[in-house]
């Protein structure tokens, strides 16, 4: 490892707080990462870091190498940029993060595609639910529901994921085809429940404009999307799940969309998230491919919902849950 690489492993530990967890991001134990630093301290000759059995912190001096370590860092970046605008074709490896279950669904399938076409990209896929840093993670793509607008990230919308309530023909059959928000708040639901937050609340609009909430009777959680559709197909309760969440359940007859003529606010939208306006080949070209998986005006989600443009009309709001 060179005096280069030394500073880039002082950012990644210094960032992290951790050597451990710096050891970790590289996949090398932690006492290669301790033996990097010290050599590095000893070719600056300055200490860089306090160190305790229990705690790290910077000193004034690692602090001043810190600035410069990130401006190596941006100038390393972006001469690699500039450099793969020049490729005539993908190059090199491309690291991607995406929440878990549009991840599993849809960017799954478009790295297989991906690759068919350009064997020669090596790709590694992380999925996870929370907040992910993907410029001190190194990830070329993100892919999440929402935007930030104080995110330093570039922001590219992909396609709008709706909301819709379902039960099981067998569900409405036996408990009955609620008609008002009232009698659909006494039936049991299923829920999505992570990280302390409850999706129990949803909000919709009166047919006066004003907003209203529905509160469900929740007697499931789960913190598995797939699990919400699998609780209302086994007809015992029902849920309210988003359009992306559905394969062929409705198309087969296992769920049926229900109080349909309320104005639902919209969930969300899906977004491709990376760290620089100037994208690579290698990036550009996935955005392309994955684009074509989900559609390119009205996602495959959607075409899977009988008149699903009539359904839930109302357009006008981007969040339609409460956590509680």
């Amino acid at each position: 490892m060179g005096f280069t690489e030394r500073l880039l492993l002082f950012l990644r530990v210094a960032e992290s707080k951790s050597f451990t967890s710096a050891a970790e991001q590289m996949q090398v134990n932690r006492s290669m990462v301790s033996k990097q630093i010290h050599k590095l301290e000893n070719e600056l000759g300055i200490r860089l870091l306090n160190r305790t059995t229990r705690s790290m912190s910077l000193t004034s001096a690692g602090n001043e190498i810190l600035v410069q370590a990130k401006r190596l860092r941006t100038v390393l970046d972006e001469t690699r940029l500039q450099a793969q605008c020049f490729h005539t074709k993908p190059m090199g490896s491309l690291r991607i993060n995406s929440t878990c279950h549009f991840g599993r669904h849809y960017v799954q399938k478009a790295v297989v595609q991906y690759q068919k076409l350009y064997p020669e990209i090596s790709i590694e896929l992380r999925l996870e639910d929370k907040m992910v840093d993907l410029i001190a993670e190194n990830f070329d793509l993100g892919f999440r529901t929402g935007y930030s607008a104080d995110s330093s990230l570039i922001y590219r919308e992909l396609a709008r994921n709706r909301l819709l309530i379902v039960a099981s023909p067998d569900f409405l059959q036996r408990r009955g085809t609620p008609q008002s928000v009232a009698e659909l708040e006494q039936l049991p639901a299923a829920v999505y429940s992570s990280n302390g937050s409850l999706m129990d609340k949803f909000k919709y609009y009166e047919s006066n404009g004003e907003e209203s909430y529905i509160h469900l009777n929740v007697v499931y959680k789960t913190n598995e999307q797939d699990g919400l559709i699998e609780a209302a197909v086994t007809g015992n309760m029902l849920s309210v799940v988003t359009a992306s969440m559905i394969n062929n359940e409705i198309l087969e007859g296992k769920l049926v969309p229900v109080m349909t003529h309320i104005n639902l606010a919209d969930f969300g939208t899906f977004y491709a998230v990376y760290p620089h306006r100037d994208l690579p080949l290698k990036s550009r070209l996935f955005l392309g491919v994955i684009q074509k998986v989900i559609g390119e005006r009205v996602p495959i989600w959607e075409q899977r919902i009988p008149d699903f443009e009539k359904l839930y009309v109302n357009r006008s709001v981007p969040s339609a849950l409460i956590s509680s």
